[in-house]
């Protein structure tokens, strides 16, 4: 292991900065790629268990490269504390900073329209950065317990419960990225079984080799339609900090486009309730 700096994570960034016109040049015929996405829920210690062999990449968020040695990548935001970094780095690791996945998310649309919580801004930095076929979550669903522990390491923050405009609707920012996926030949599954806020299908670690499900039910037209109902809205700031300009967007704007991928991705959302962000 080659000692570094935490707070220097920077000199061991993959940078894509300048880089977004390369994303769309994906190749039809290549090699499946399975990218396993960790978040810190308290059901992601089981991939301890699991061999390397059965995945291309480990994409750990935040803490969760505390889960196994063997990460290839650790994706943290420009507030994570720099003694929570891992204390050294391999050759074939990196850290990813907003530097790189601020114009990867910017590529798809946006860090707002994405949803400003990592477990989607890892989500598109890895599509665009690591070409998957297949990316699979654990320890992501973005459910959080009243009675027991939040995390793997303990309690925690709950990130995606915060007051945010960018996380009016959970589920249709994973549908929206589950679509954006589709379109570059990668398939979404949660390896996971019961309650998410993933609308991802479940698989289990020993199916991933299998053939993944198949997204027929997903419309290419309303996918089309909502990518361009983005666009004319122009809720986009390229330094991906939203927050700084969200105070004018609309309510009832976001959650019409956030219906507009649940329907894309053939999913009925009526019963829930987008949060309140006052």
């Amino acid at each position: 292991m080659a000692d570094s700096k935490p707070r220097d994570v920077n000199t061991h960034n993959r940078r894509l900065s300048g880089r977004e016109a390369e994303y769309s040049q994906v190749s039809a015929s290549r090699t499946k790629r399975v990218v396993l996405v960790l978040g810190s829920a308290p059901d992601a210690v089981q991939c301890r268990d699991w061999p390397k062999s059965g995945v291309s990449d480990i994409v750990a968020i935040n803490n969760a490269w505390r889960l196994r040695n063997d990460w290839d990548y650790v994706v943290a935001p420009d507030d994570f504390p720099s003694d929570r970094w891992p204390p050294s780095v391999a050759e074939h690791q990196r850290l990813v900073t907003s530097r790189d996945y601020v114009p990867a998310n910017n590529f798809f649309g946006g860090v707002f329209y994405a949803g400003g919580t990592m477990a989607f801004t890892a989500g598109y930095w890895a599509l665009a950065a690591l070409r998957p076929t297949v990316m699979a979550f654990l320890g992501c669903d973005m459910v959080y317990s009243k009675t027991s522990q939040t995390h793997f390491y303990g309690n925690g923050t709950a990130d995606p419960l915060r007051r945010d405009p960018s996380l009016r609707n959970l589920e249709a920012k994973s549908a929206r990225l589950m679509l954006h996926a589709h379109q570059m030949g990668c398939t979404c599954v949660r390896l996971s079984i019961g309650e998410s806020r993933l609308v991802f299908p479940s698989m289990s670690f020993k199916n991933l080799a299998d053939k993944p499900p198949n997204t027929k039910g997903f419309d290419s037209p309303l996918f089309e339609a909502a990518k361009k109902r983005e666009e004319d809205l122009g809720y986009f700031t390229a330094s991906g900090k939203y927050w700084k300009a969200s105070g004018s967007y609309q309510a009832e704007e976001m959650d019409a486009l956030d219906q507009m991928w649940l329907t894309a991705a053939g999913i009925c959302n009526t019963a829930l309730q987008p949060q309140s962000v006052g």
